[in-house]
């Protein structure tokens, strides 16, 4: 019984041999199937990259959502707007100890930004942002964190003082209605702000 069963799988795999090689084409299938698999992938990962950027360069906020938003949601927030800008390394880094900031990025002509984030539940009606929240990120923007545009930002207001160490201190500031202007309209921050530094790097715009 076991040597008929033999003879039977014996014959049965030499008919299966004797097919492939005369059907030469079917040991290309496995090949051509991981190809297949590979190039859906990749089809597949370029259309979400598409529809990111395509939804990024959509991305609008009304101040008044940005209001509602916890304080951490507030810091995401703005760093998908940089992202928008075409800051692809834009991150969220506020935490305890971050050191003045919430926001870093680099944008497309090289420089690097340092953001920190001051958000108000009340907006105008809120707390001036004063001078000495701007102490830390003068101190530490550049130095620590390698920053060439630091920024003071907030959904609300700043002080006489905050306004005037910013200016002797080339800091920039974005009050409620600077932030209104960018985060619900299509330009970039680095042209809604003036005087920012020139690029790191040549470009076409430089």
């Amino acid at each position: 019984m076991i040597g008929l069963v033999g003879a039977v799988a014996s014959s049965l795999i030499a008919s299966v041999a004797s097919w492939v090689a005369e059907h030469p084409w079917i040991s290309a299938l496995p090949v051509v199937a991981v190809a297949g698999t590979g190039a859906v992938g990749v089809y597949l990962q370029r259309k979400a990259t598409r529809r990111d950027a395509v939804r990024a360069q959509g991305l609008r906020y009304v101040v008044e959502h940005l209001d509602g938003l916890h304080y951490t949601q507030f810091e995401y927030a703005l760093r998908d707007l940089m992202h928008r800008d075409g800051c692809q390394d834009a991150r969220q880094v506020g935490r305890g100890g971050d050191k003045g900031a919430n926001v870093k990025a680099t944008d497309p002509h090289g420089r690097r930004w340092v953001i920190q984030c001051k958000h108000r539940k009340d907006g105008l009606q809120g707390s001036a942002v004063g001078a000495p929240d701007l102490y830390v990120l003068n101190g530490t923007g550049r130095q620590v964190h390698g920053g060439d545009v630091l920024v003071m930002l907030t959904n609300g207001r700043f002080s006489k003082p905050a306004l005037e160490f910013a200016e002797s201190q080339g800091l920039h500031l974005i009050d409620r209605h600077l932030l209104a202007r960018w985060a619900s309209g299509s330009r970039p921050l680095r042209e809604v702000l003036r005087a920012v530094p020139p690029p790191r790097r040549p470009t076409s715009l430089s």
